[in-house]
């Protein structure tokens, strides 16, 4: 969906260019799941008030951190 659609307001070039340079420092990563288990994803990271990208990162960024504690203790 562009932005346009979003806002119902066009971009002007500047914020066009601010969008590009910011999305320009990450990458996108596919995470296949069925509508209903999205939802159930999204409605938890609202309940602890992030989105849900931010939950997947900090889910990731734990999860990891356990697995290295768990190899570290073998």
């Amino acid at each position: 969906m562009s932005e346009e659609k979003k806002t119902g307001r066009k971009l002007t070039q500047a914020r066009k260019e601010a969008n590009a340079r910011y999305n320009s420092k990450f990458v996108e990563v596919k995470v296949r799941m069925t509508p209903e288990r999205r939802s159930v994803v999204q409605d938890h990271a609202a309940s602890m008030g992030e989105s849900a990208t931010a939950f997947i990162n900090r889910a990731i960024d734990e999860t990891m951190t356990r697995d290295q504690e768990k190899k570290s203790n073998s």
